[in-house]
């Protein structure tokens, strides 16, 4: 009987009395936020949550970046003094290759003044040899001459050619051997034999064939031939004997 009256009595003040009314409206509403505060509360305490997650996975992250770049700039530090060794080096092989290049220069000058004065010496002794041995040799060639083709003369053969047959103006022309036995042989002897003395040999040849109306048999004698010449020698008919 009690409650019910008491119930009676709220209902009545909940219509007659205003004040009452929005009293009891008003903790009606306060559980409610109350509880949404705390979903919020909650909510937000999750999304700390996660975020403190996110933030320490970025931390782990951003620490393994920093170490990957700690080791790569120990990389680009050490590659960078491999560069200076390999730059070091090579400046060290540049500076050999240079003093190498100038020694074989310094020998090279060496070489070509040794040689040139080699040649020189070579070239004056066959001169020398050609001025000083001619007689000799057309006296041993006698021997040679007789012994090998028969008895023969042995004599100089000299000719002024005014035509310039034989080297092109005129000059006088010697042949260092020529022997008449029946046949004419004309012997030159060189010091050594090239393309061009072949040439001028064969000219010299039918400069006396022309002048003896006689053909010459053509031999030349040297201890060094220009193995071109010793084609053409047998080509144009020269004898060559080395």
């Amino acid at each position: 009987m009690a409650v019910q009256a008491l119930k009676a009595e709220l209902l009545r003040l909940l219509r007659e009395d205003e004040e009452f009314r929005l009293a009891v409206a008003g903790l009606l509403g306060l559980d409610t936020v109350l509880g949404e505060l705390k979903k919020l509360r909650e909510d937000f305490n999750k999304l700390v949550e996660l975020e403190n997650r996110r933030w320490e996975e970025n931390s782990k992250r951003w620490e393994e970046n920093w170490r990957m770049w700690e080791e790569n700039s120990k990389r680009w530090e050490e590659n960078n003094k491999r560069w200076e060794e390999n730059n070091r080096k090579w400046e060290e092989a540049y500076k050999r290759f240079e003093a190498i290049e100038a020694e074989l220069k310094g020998l090279r000058e060496d070489f070509n003044r040794g040689f040139d004065e080699l040649r020189r010496r070579i070239d004056a002794l066959g001169a020398r040899w050609g001025i000083a041995s001619e007689s000799a040799f057309r006296e041993g060639m006698r021997g040679v001459i007789e012994r090998i083709l028969g008895a023969g003369k042995v004599e100089r053969w000299m000719y002024y050619d005014r035509e310039g047959e034989v080297y092109g103006h005129p000059a006088m022309v010697e042949v260092d051997v020529a022997v008449k036995d029946g046949e004419h042989i004309l012997i030159e002897v060189k010091s050594s034999v090239s393309r061009g003395d072949v040439a001028v040999f064969r000219r010299i040849g039918e400069l006396y064939e022309k002048v003896n109306r006689v053909k010459p048999r053509l031999i030349m004698v040297s201890p060094y031939v220009d193995p071109r010449a010793l084609e053409d020698a047998r080509i144009l008919g020269v004898e060559i004997y080395t």
